[in-house]
């Protein structure tokens, strides 16, 4: 996986501003956080089921709210 960003103008912080924004988009600010140390397997079971949990209230809220 590789995200390009061109720089157009020489303008290095307007093409800095899009490259983070398409990391946040893709999720590898995450990946790279989460993958600065070691995560133990319940750990991170824990957190796939806290995540999933997560998710799950999200859709009912936006169900109701509809």
């Amino acid at each position: 996986m590789s995200i390009i960003v061109d720089v157009q103008d020489d303008n290095i912080e307007k093409a800095l501003k899009v490259l983070k924004k398409k990391m946040q988009i893709d999720g590898l600010q995450r990946e790279i956080k989460n993958r600065r140390f070691y995560e133990k397997p319940s750990e991170k079971k824990r957190r796939k089921m806290q995540d999933a949990e997560r998710r799950r209230r999200k859709v009912r809220r936006k169900r109701y709210e509809a």
